[in-house]
């Protein structure tokens, strides 16, 4: 089991009649596992060179570049929306890859991570080829994570990692002249289910910044649920950077081995973790002992193929960005077509249309028309008994669109009434933040808004002054002063027959006051059916200029603001799905 003692206790004086300058003399974990142990190569203590080597920094390929920009991209458009804590692991993501993109791409870091007693420090020190990293029986062994790099430019790489020098290595000569490794920096963690939390926050630490990770399970704990639960089961997006190891095979008796690993299997396919089986991505799963040596060198082997082919950095970052948008997917899918129809936004303006009485104005425009046509056209007896009982009301004859107060209470609840609908309608099926933020634009936009529509409403109901007349009223004016002055003529022939004044004869006078007492009225009833016609148009077109009115300020002050908020919404959708690999809107 791996842990490195206290720095106090771990510091030891080079033997006598040593020299002070070997690699051993550091101070560190390089003492021998016992007395009697056959001496190990020297390990080199990685040092910073006067003549710094020449680093090429990591290059992502288009398509994870194009990830990470609409990842940026998703998350500058969405913070006015979600709160921080929300996109901390997205911000995350991308302080990281841009963190790694600056450091060298000719490295593969690779944490070796397991739990009590599995022997993690056994492979770490077998894949090294020397005793780097101190094992016993004494539990946490390791407190720290130790680093050993297989070739120089690492420096960068096991500063981010927040290693300190006394806890950097080098393998043996001859593992790192056989060249297979080259390029690897392997780090040691402590045990992940250690009983010191800081052991486990250098874990969690450790583990977010690395390239790769060995997990080392032992026969008797590769079930444990803290591991499966805490760690393999959450990087199951990250199959193709891992490797579990089943370690201390020598401790199982003949095909027990094979068993054990197929159930390993059956586990990691539970946890979501993809089995690089078969020529297919996904996790390397094997077994050895790092004790005896048995299989170390199918790893060694596979270790050595997974650096060269220097992908691992790349692929650690997909699969984060990979994994953050599988977090923020509840903030941006939505579970069905979102926006606001034709018809919805039809019904809002009819609503708010109704609130403002544009169907009752429209009817007291054509009342208006059809009274001032009767004045016009009706007979002078009852335009003067007409004009005894509407003394009291305005000049123009028209009807007032000014409500009362409860008919106000009335309107105002009706606007509230659709502003609330459209809200409900525009944001159903948003992820809850969107959905709340249109709802806010639309209570914004309801402010004021009864008060703009009585506003519109006085501006552009009926014009001022009487209702325009057609061309055939004076016409009609005239036959109906003719029908009147038949009847006076008629009347004045008779009274001077009765007085004497003129030879009595009372068919013609009679005549005159029968056609005019007739005509007058049959004038004004074909007058007032000729006036329907374009008293209705009149008050029609009043009514199409409320309605328009009062759509054009709901859209202004409604309509126009959740359509932003929903246009928003879609530009991050759509940078939504160019961060899951798809290119275009989630559904």
């Amino acid at each position: 089991m791996t842990a490195s003692r206290p720095e106090s206790s771990a510091r030891t004086d080079a033997p006598s009649g040593t020299d002070s300058s070997t690699p051993w003399d550091d101070g560190l974990i390089a003492r021998r596992v016992t007395e009697t142990a056959p001496a190990e190569p020297p390990v080199a203590a990685e040092t910073r060179a006067s003549g710094r080597p020449l680093v090429m920094p990591l290059a992502y390929d288009g398509a994870l570049r194009a990830r990470l920009d609409a990842l940026r991209e998703l998350v500058g458009l969405s913070r006015a929306r979600l709160d921080n804590k929300t996109l901390a692991e997205a911000g995350r993501v991308l302080d990281e890859a841009a963190a790694r993109r600056r450091l060298s791409g000719q490295h593969t870091v690779v944490a070796i991570a397991g739990a009590t007693g599995s022997g993690k420090s056994q492979l770490f020190n077998a894949l090294a080829g020397v005793t780097i990293s101190e094992t016993g029986v004494r539990r946490p062994t390791t407190a720290s994570p130790l680093v050993c790099s297989w070739s120089d430019g690492a420096v960068g790489l096991i500063d981010r990692l927040g290693i300190p020098p006394r806890l950097r290595r080098r393998p043996a000569q001859s593992a790192a002249a056989d060249g297979q490794l080259r390029g690897l920096v392997l780090v040691d963690l402590p045990d992940h289910d250690s009983a010191a939390v800081q052991h486990r926050e250098q874990v969690d630490r450790v583990l977010a910044l690395v390239d790769a990770v060995i997990w080392v399970v032992d026969p008797e704990k590769y079930a444990d649920a803290v591991l499966h639960e805490r760690y393999l089961r959450p990087m199951a997006g990250h199959a193709e950077i891992m490797f579990v190891v089943l370690n201390q095979t020598d401790r199982l008796p003949g095909e027990a081995t094979d068993q054990v690993l197929d159930d390993l299997r059956r586990l990691l396919d539970e946890d979501g973790i993809a089995l690089g089986e078969h020529g297919e991505p996904g996790a390397t799963v094997l077994a050895l002992s790092a004790l005896t040596g048995d299989g170390v060198g199918d790893l060694r082997e596979a270790l050595g193929q997974f650096v060269a082919g220097r992908g691992a950095a790349a692929r650690r970052i997909s699969a984060d960005v990979e994994a953050a948008g599988w977090r923020l997917r509840p903030v941006y899918a939505a579970r069905r077509r979102t926006g606001l129809s034709e018809e919805a936004r039809d019904e809002f303006s009819a609503r708010l249309a109704d609130a403002i009485g544009a169907t009752a104005a429209g009817e007291a425009a054509e009342r208006a028309w059809l009274r001032n046509a009767n004045r016009a056209c009706g007979t002078p007896w009852l335009r003067l008994w007409r004009w005894y009982q509407d003394r009291g009301e305005p000049p123009t004859g028209r009807l007032s669109l000014r409500m009362q107060t409860d008919e106000e209470a009335t309107a105002r609840q009706r606007v509230e009434q659709a502003v609330r609908t459209v809200a409900d309608q525009a944001s159903d099926g948003l992820p809850a933040p969107w959905a709340q933020a249109v709802r806010e634009a639309a209570v914004r936009g309801a402010q004021g808004l009864p008060e703009a529509l009585d506003e519109l409403a006085a501006r552009a109901g009926l014009p001022p002054g009487r209702p325009p007349r057609p061309g055939w009223w004076p016409a009609a004016v005239l036959v109906q002063a003719a029908m009147t002055i038949l009847q006076i003529v008629g009347g004045l022939w008779l009274v001077a027959q009765i007085v004497g004044v003129m030879a009595p004869n009372l068919g013609v006078p009679v005549l005159l006051m029968v056609a005019g007492i007739v005509g007058g009225p049959l004038v004004e009833w074909g007058c007032r059916i000729a006036a329907r016609g374009p008293a209705r148009r009149y008050g029609l077109e009043a009514e199409r200029r409320l309605r328009e009115a009062a759509a054009g300020c709901g859209r202004a002050r409604v309509l126009d603001p959740v359509a932003a908020e929903l246009l928003r919404y879609r530009e991050v959708r759509e940078q939504y799905g160019r961060v899951m690999g798809v290119g275009g809107a989630v559904k």
